[in-house]
């Protein structure tokens, strides 16, 4: 099996971090936005350069080879070298031998509302770099070695940083982060034991989620390497230890992604994938609906995300190595009625059975061609959604010795899928109605297929033209969001096309519970192949497999984990 020194990435797709971080080195500096030299990146309070790091050679930019595996990122020369590790989640070693190494604010102009102030520190004699964007402080350490200050104490626009290096040796400093003061810094580690050691803990990582990983699934120890590093600390409004969707510019908790990781995480990791799943549910308000995202520094409601909770809660628990208690038991049945609540207080016109979307954006499926005639929309997907996450609470009650509870949700899924099929089923396939004047329509969106994750729980002939239906979006990359055929495919069009981990993942499952296992393996297998070809892009271009916007997005990293595993254990 692979371990961490087998593992390398390329830093211009994949951010160096280590899990509790909210830091990651990158040249990704924002979104679309790749720079020359790598930099010093903070997710407090969203996405922000701190530090530029450059290698000198003779006191000019170096030109160098970047080299980056769980443990260690390298600039490599001819002439030297410089070395980087996390020592712990808020501080970072850096060494070199004959190239010096300028740490410089990323922004020149300091204002009274923004950028960065620079100084040496009597108390300490460290060099503190003080962030607006921020809230935080940066001190450079000089553990080995000489420097040089640029800066220190100027106003307006101005070079602010330092430059370390050494005439013979190597030299050593150290960068922490921190809020308003920290006591000199000490440690007895040498660096390379804290790359030992760093390696070592992404390694136990690796072994605890993946164990199943062979020569079939080559990327399952980077797909384990992004859920690693993008996990944070709890800090802020993120109250528990949590796993962003990616460290660089995608670096939130949307409240139906954090499913896809916690069902990763289940086999190894339980307490976290426990946390994953109840991240957003932190922030569920008095309504009982999920906020749209959850990051260091912002909770936003302005959208919902769709009510797949039920589902992936049945998916969680028979992942998880070990048993939910009691108590947890019942802060999921508490968190699951409230939430599907929402949808039936709040989101059923009256007089209405069927739940409704305001947006796209409430279905996870932003610009969906299925949306192209309004936001409001009832639909197949969210019906089926309820139903399920009702049979849940149905039997979750029924655990918990509330009968009648249990009851109850087993009469309203039951009522919904009437309805379901009653109201949206037009003879051949699902339809989506407007809530306020009843017209019906459809596109070509594979989100209008989605009621397939019903699985066995659908009518034999509805399974059946669905996962005709299907078919038709099988891609060369898998499935396309909006078949490659349609007058509205854009290769690059969000869910207008491109491939993504949620749709593989849940359309997947629906087909192989409702006996269609031929295509569910044809759907994984695709899959995989484009993340063994291209990363864990947000998205994939469905023809040619390219990856598509932030190329580190953890769910997508979670599906791959998914898929890879349960094909190795079905072969086995």
């Amino acid at each position: 099996m692979s371990t961490t020194t087998d593992l390398s990435f390329p830093i211009t797709e994949v951010p160096f971090s280590c899990a509790g971080s909210w830091l990651d080195v990158s040249p990704v500096v924002a979104e679309n936005r790749v720079e020359q030299d790598l930099h010093l990146v903070s997710h407090h309070t969203g996405m922000h350069a701190v530090l530029a790091l450059v290698p000198l050679l003779a006191g000019t930019r170096a030109a160098v080879a970047v080299a980056a595996t769980p443990s260690v990122l390298t600039w490599t020369h001819d002439a030297g070298r410089v070395a980087l590790a996390f020592e712990t989640p808020d501080t970072i070693r850096i060494t070199g031998t004959t190239l010096a190494l300028s740490l410089t604010a990323a922004h020149a102009v300091l204002t009274p509302f923004s950028g960065t102030y620079f100084y040496r520190d009597p108390v300490t004699d460290s060099y503190v770099f003080t962030s607006y964007e921020t809230g935080r402080r940066y001190r450079v350490t000089v553990l080995a070695g000489t420097v040089e200050a640029i800066g220190d104490q100027a106003l307006g626009t101005h070079e602010r940083g330092v430059v370390v290096s050494a005439e013979a040796g190597d030299w050593e400093v150290v960068v922490e982060t921190y809020r308003t003061s920290r006591a000199p810094f000490r440690s007895e580690k040498r660096f390379d034991e804290v790359v030992r050691d760093r390696a070592g803990q992404f390694d136990a990582f690796l072994d605890a989620i993946a164990p199943w990983r062979d020569e079939s699934t080559p990327a399952a120890a980077l797909a384990a390497y992004l859920l690693w590093s993008a996990t944070v600390d709890p800090e802020g409004f993120v109250r528990r230890p949590a796993v962003l969707m990616s460290k660089h510019w995608m670096d939130k908790v949307w409240s139906w992604d954090h499913c896809f990781n916690a069902l990763a995480l289940a086999g190894g990791e339980p307490e976290l994938a426990w946390d994953q799943f109840l991240a957003p549910f932190d922030h569920q308000d008095e309504s009982g609906a999920l906020p749209d995202s959850v990051t260091h520094s912002e909770v936003l409601h302005n959208f919902v995300k769709p009510p797949i909770h039920g589902w992936a809660l049945g998916q969680l628990r028979r992942r998880l190595n070990r048993p939910l208690d009691r108590s947890q038991l019942e802060i999921a049945y508490r968190r699951l009625d409230a939430w599907t609540g929402f949808w039936l207080d709040h989101r059923r016109a009256p007089g209405h059975s069927l739940a409704h979307y305001q947006h796209g954006n409430d279905s996870g499926w932003d610009n969906a061609t299925t949306f192209d005639g309004g936001g409001l929309v009832e639909s197949a997907d969210l019906a089926a959604f309820l139903v399920l996450q009702m049979r849940q609470l149905a039997a979750l009650a029924d655990e918990l010795g509330q009968g009648d509870d249990a009851r109850k949700w087993e009469a309203r899924a039951a009522d919904m899928l009437v309805a379901l099929l009653d109201e949206l089923w037009d003879g051949d396939r699902f339809t989506s109605r407007d809530p306020i004047t009843g017209a019906h329509r459809t596109t070509d969106s594979l989100l209008e297929l989605m009621a397939v994750i019903l699985g066995e729980h659908l009518p034999e002939e509805h399974r059946r033209r669905l996962g005709a239906r299907v078919e038709r979006h099988l891609a060369h990359s898998g499935l396309a969001t909006e078949p490659t055929d349609s007058p509205h495919y854009e290769s690059d069009g969000y869910w207008r096309g491109p491939v993504w981990a949620p749709s593989t993942v849940l359309i997947e499952d629906g087909l192989r519970r409702g006996g269609f296992t031929e295509l569910a393996d044809l759907v994984g297998t695709r899959f995989r192949a484009v993340c063994e070809k291209s990363g864990f892009a947000e998205n994939f271009d469905a023809k040619t497999g390219g990856g598509l916007r932030d190329r580190a997005y953890t769910w997508t990293a979670s599906a791959y984990l998914l898929l890879a595993g349960d094909e190795v254990r079905r072969r086995s």
